[in-house]
């Protein structure tokens, strides 16, 4: 992880720190996320999910039922491709996407049969994501980081299924909730339940 807040003495040390306490790193990107939100928050004068509305609002393949779905369940917005698109335009709003980019390349990762392709893969995954200071690091423990870092000696299709699965419980319980909150999100159910309400007339 980059330090990227100017004036903060302990931050300023994280590069090349590699016995900087883990606490700090995470209340950085804590931080971080936090301050993406305020950034975009409408009363602030941005706009936020124009994106997204352009993208889902404008295809007519997004039945009614599907968007409303997503707020059934996490999982019911992980199976639908549209789901996905729309929750991922979310967390570029919070500088957060790493964590479903890295969640999705995991999904792709376990469909590699051939073993060759699976270590080198495994490796450009890990470089990418997990490895401290990685260039879209996921914010994950240091002992999940450690245990997926032996697990690439061996690498198999489970190499990377304990850091995948705390990075779903952070989007889970952190994020998923702010994306069905979101004024994008709140517009598309609109859009929903006005196409719902056109076709029983």
């Amino acid at each position: 992880m980059s330090c990227w807040m100017p004036g903060c003495p302990a931050l300023s040390m994280c590069r090349g720190l590699a016995a900087l306490p883990i606490t700090c790193l995470e209340r950085a990107k804590d931080l971080k996320t936090r301050l993406g939100i305020l950034l975009h928050k409408p009363e602030l004068g941005h706009k936020t999910g124009s994106s997204s509305k352009l993208q889902l609002g404008s295809s007519r393949r997004d039945s009614s039922r599907e968007v409303l779905e997503w707020r059934e369940s996490f999982d019911q917005l992980l199976k639908s491709k549209s789901g996905v698109n729309a929750f991922h335009t979310f967390l570029k709003t919070e500088f957060s996407e790493e964590n479903l980019d890295f969640w999705l390349a995991c999904e792709d990762f376990k469909k590699t049969r051939s073993k060759t392709k699976l270590a080198s893969k495994a490796n450009r995954i890990f470089e990418e994501f997990v490895q401290s200071e990685a260039p879209r690091e996921v914010n994950i423990d240091h002992e999940t980081r450690e245990i997926t870092r032996k697990n690439l000696s061996g690498a198999t299709s489970a190499c990377f299924n304990e850091a995948q699965a705390k990075t779903r419980t952070l989007m889970e319980k952190d994020s998923y909730p702010r994306f069905l909150k979101s004024a994008s999100y709140q517009d598309m159910t609109k859009q929903a339940a006005g196409r719902g309400t056109s076709k029983r007339v």
